[in-house]
């Protein structure tokens, strides 16, 4: 007689499912198009320069991001870069992060909570990518923990506090930290558990931590390159896209990224309108409504940004799973169980085509999208993918009836999607976002002693990939100079086929990613009289 799994889960339980979605794939491919890259070649450059203080991307400072996640991969790749690719070791981060994020959720909401982050459906290939965000979203589930035992210790508690805003300032953009830290001050207006002689103490230890932490590394900018100061004060102030448009898409693309978590949410704060006042549900409602709207008015628009979302989400998410009532909680978990056994099936024909060719039109579809792709039999991949196969089924059949039965096979099934796609397809993937053989191939064309190379139209991501795999840095191409640089790297359309700016220039390299229709990087050399 196979056992019931029990509800809500254990804590082994739980981080068997929080392992089985963050682990695999984490540390099997190379670095891909937008942030991972650029993750990635921070902390290489890190590594290589030994500047922990200014980031670069391709030699250039980078102050986009704080540093917080950079310097977690740089730890990873100094202590494992021996042993496996310097990008896989770096992005051991992001699993760290994660693994922290749901540890702290679980101590302050039990498993709904962790189970509700590990189920949101952005995180899904983000959770597995060099993206500084991932540090912020450790750093504030841990500022929750801290805070949900405020009244014990306010002095130490409120240091501890502090400190992790100020962590999260360093981890991500400051709007997150700064909309908790409001959502607290407003919670010991409005919450009468928190009106205390203790909430002096722990409000001014909080806000010496937080200044503290967050304004260590902005002094050390200041003092290893004071003429970063200001280009890094404006981007962290200056306002990117229009109310309007930002508002738009924030409200179209978190309906779809911090599903399950938002209804559930928004069905807690309706179920529990009249507990509004306490604690538990005050803080996280008001700091996700401070966040929301800080990052419509700020931007940029990229989905990235909704990551700061969902802590607050997942803590409210975590009362309103208790509350479903039974049709709405066994419609999400028929839908859950449905969906990702779907995919779960497609996943495995796709791999079953790859292999033997049968069905031939699906085999051809991965041809086409993968040209001079070799796909060869791995046998941990396989054992992977077949022991996260079973795990869903005993999931999907064994469960006990329980409130918790949906989130839990929902992050389950999140867990089975990603894992055996990275299992069974992860080099047919990493194939075509890789631009590994992109940079080798220029490099092998670029003469000895050739000089500085212009670029042109070149994104970060891209710059970002050239310099790591290959050592390749541009500088901004010059028009009032146009021969400044004898080498010209130009980044367009694979339509485009110009020979070159104009007659001077030889075109000596035209390449591109295996089946990229967007992109083609075509490197041209100045002829002399």
């Amino acid at each position: 007689m196979i056992p019931r799994l029990a509800l809500p889960p254990a804590p082994a339980v739980l981080a068997l499912i929080a392992l089985a979605f963050i682990a695999p794939g984490l540390a099997a491919h190379d670095p891909w198009k937008t942030f991972d890259a650029i993750g990635i070649e921070i902390a290489h450059q890190m590594h290589l320069s030994g500047d922990w203080v200014v980031p670069r991307v391709a030699g250039e400072p980078w102050l986009e991001d704080a540093p917080l996640y950079h310097w977690i991969a740089l730890a990873f790749g100094k202590l494992l870069g021996w042993a496996i690719p310097f990008h896989n070791a770096a992005r051991l981060a992001s699993g760290l992060c994660m693994l922290l994020a749901v540890f702290f959720l679980h101590r302050v909401a039990g498993a709904a909570a962790p189970l509700l982050l590990i189920g949101s459906i952005g995180l899904i290939v983000h959770a597995h990518e060099a993206i500084p965000d991932l540090a912020g979203l450790a750093a504030i589930c841990a500022a929750y923990a801290v805070l949900a035992r405020a009244h014990e210790r306010p002095l130490l508690k409120g240091a501890a506090f502090g400190a992790a805003l100020g962590l999260a300032a360093l981890g991500g953009s400051w709007i997150v930290p700064a909309a908790l830290a409001l959502a607290v001050l407003l919670g010991h207006a409005a919450c009468a558990p928190w009106r205390s002689a203790r909430a002096w103490p722990f409000l001014a230890a909080a806000a010496a931590g937080a200044i503290l932490v967050a304004g260590s590394w902005p002094l050390a900018l200041a003092q290893r390159a004071p003429e970063l100061l200001g280009p890094w004060w404006y981007l962290a102030t200056h306002t990117r896209g229009e109310f309007w448009p930002n508002l738009r898409y924030f409200l179209v693309m978190s309906s779809w990224f911090t599903w399950p978590a938002w209804p559930l949410a928004a069905w807690a704060l309706w179920a529990l309108r009249r507990h509004w006042r306490e604690p538990r549900l005050f803080v996280p409602a008001a700091a996700f409504a401070l966040t929301f709207a800080a990052i419509v008015v700020a931007g940029p628009p990229q989905d990235v940004t909704a990551i700061a979302l969902l802590a607050p989400l997942a803590l409210l998410g975590a009362e309103g799973a208790a509350l479903l009532r039974r049709g709405a909680a066994a419609a999400l978990d028929w839908f859950g169980v449905m969906t990702f056994t779907v995919f779960a099936a497609l996943i495995w024909l796709g791999y079953i085509a790859l292999m033997s060719g049968v069905p031939p039109k699906i085999h051809q579809f991965f041809l086409k999208t993968a040209p001079g792709f070799d796909a060869q039999f791995a046998a941990a991949g396989f054992v992977l993918g077949l022991a996260l196969t079973l795990g869903w089924l005993y999931v999907a059949f064994f469960t006990a009836p329980s409130p918790m039965r949906g989130v839990t096979r929902w992050a389950a099934g999140v867990a089975l999607l990603w894992g055996s796609f990275a299992a069974l397809h992860m080099p047919w993937a990493d194939y075509q976002k890789s631009y590994r053989g992109v940079a080798l191939q220029l490099r092998s064309k670029v003469p000895v002693g050739a000089g500085c190379i212009a670029g042109q139209n070149l994104g970060v991501t891209q710059r970002a990939a050239l310099s790591y795999h290959a050592g390749l840095r541009t500088v901004p191409a010059d028009r009032a100079r146009p021969d400044a640089c004898r080498l010209l790297l130009v980044q367009g359309n694979p339509r485009d086929g110009r020979d070159g700016p104009n007659a001077a220039w030889t075109k000596i390299a035209d390449v591109g990613r295996p089946g990229d229709k967007a992109e083609r990087y075509r490197l041209y050399r100045l002829e002399t009289k």
